[in-house]
């Protein structure tokens, strides 16, 4: 063996037990760190909680530990794996921001949810179990809330049909297609709170808005589009809409131009109608587009209540009540944040377990059709 080779094998040597050091090292460090930053928030959920009496007098602490555990993570990754640590380190910040900004608040609302907390009274925040639950189950409001979100979402399905003509009719060779486009992207562009104050509190206004004036003077004495309890959350549906369809009418207008033209020209050759060309051919072949469409816009539809607390704040008598707008009321009116919260929590089940079945049954369906 030359003294080359042996060299050569030394640096081998060497470079692999550095190596190995490293590994060693940057597990090291996940784990002392990950384990600090454990007990620092186990620590202060006590001390919270009012079980121990040691702990920091607000959350920052854990803050800045959190924030010096995700260097210590960074640089124990390239530590332990090298050059796959560092591409793990590009992607890394994008899940401790959604960490610390979606994961950690949920978990931490779980923990108001279970609490007596009113910003009002001068006990300040006072664990009491399953009262907040027990609550909720018996509250009128809440399950009112609940049953119009039903009719809420179920509009959908109105507006779905509606987007989908105003695409068909925006996808034609008609005249100024351009202008119409823009036009009928107009009310997208608006922000709902302007939305709801432009019309809800201007247009609809029961003494001077222009709409009950002119329906004054068709003969209808008490245009009260706001107060009636029907009425009024058709309304709220129909400004909802106005705001919401031509997104569903854009992504349906893609979906029609990406379409080709040769399927439905032999359509035609073969001596399909119109609307046949349209049930048979358009329809089936816009399925996912449509599908896609309508579970985006269920998901913007459950988050409705800009509209209503602008226009009706839930009344009259919570009959135009969301759950996002019971929750505001909870919070603003009555600064309820521990049953406000669990009303929350309870919420963001519901809609996880909604939006799970939604997706599974829009699956089956296009195995179905496909």
């Amino acid at each position: 063996m030359t003294a080359a080779s042996t060299a050569a094998q030394s640096r081998e040597a060497i470079s692999a037990a550095s190596g190995l050091a490293r590994q060693r090292l940057g597990r090291l460090v996940i784990r002392l760190s990950t384990l600090l930053l454990g007990l620092i928030i186990l620590l202060q959920a006590l001390y919270a909680a009012g079980w121990t009496g040691i702990g920091f007098t607000n959350w920052q602490p854990v803050l800045i530990a959190y924030v010096l555990w995700s260097a210590a993570l960074c640089w124990g990754l390239i530590l332990r794996d090298g050059e796959a640590g560092w591409r793990a380190v590009f992607v890394l910040p994008a899940i401790l921001f959604t960490l610390a900004l979606v994961i950690f608040p949920t978990v931490f609302g779980f923990f108001i949810a279970f609490s007596d907390w009113n910003l009002q009274s001068a006990n300040g925040r006072q664990f009491n179990g399953l009262a907040n639950l027990r609550q909720l189950w018996a509250d009128p409001y809440f399950w009112n809330a609940l049953g119009n979100m039903v009719f809420y979402v179920a509009t959908v399905i109105v507006q779905y049909a509606i987007a989908f003509g105003l695409a068909l009719l925006l996808n034609a060779d008609i005249k100024a297609q351009k202008f119409f486009r823009v036009s009928f992207l107009l009310p997208f562009m608006l922000s709902p709170v302007a939305v709801s104050w432009m019309i809800g509190k201007s247009m609809l206004e029961y003494r001077f808005g222009p709409v009950t004036n002119l329906l004054r003077k068709l003969g209808w004495e008490n245009p009260s589009l706001l107060t009636s309890p029907w009425l009024a959350k058709t309304t709220i549906a129909l400004m909802d809409a106005w705001v919401w369809i031509p997104f569903m009418m854009i992504m349906i207008l893609a979906g029609l131009q990406a379409l080709s033209k040769e399927v439905q020209e032999a359509a035609k050759v073969d001596g399909a109608t119109g609307w046949q060309g349209f049930w048979q051919i358009t329809f089936p072949l816009m399925l996912p587009v449509s599908m896609t469409t309508i579970v985006l816009r269920v998901i913007f539809q459950l988050k409705l209540a800009d509209i209503v607390i602008n226009t009706t704040s839930g009344g009259p008598g919570g009959a135009t009540d969301t759950i996002s707008s019971f929750i505001f009321r909870e919070y603003k009116d009555r600064s309820n944040v521990g049953y406000g919260t669990m009303v929350a929590e309870v919420y963001l089940i519901l809609i996880i377990i909604f939006i799970a079945l939604l997706l599974w049954a829009t699956n089956r369906f296009m195995q179905r059709h496909s």
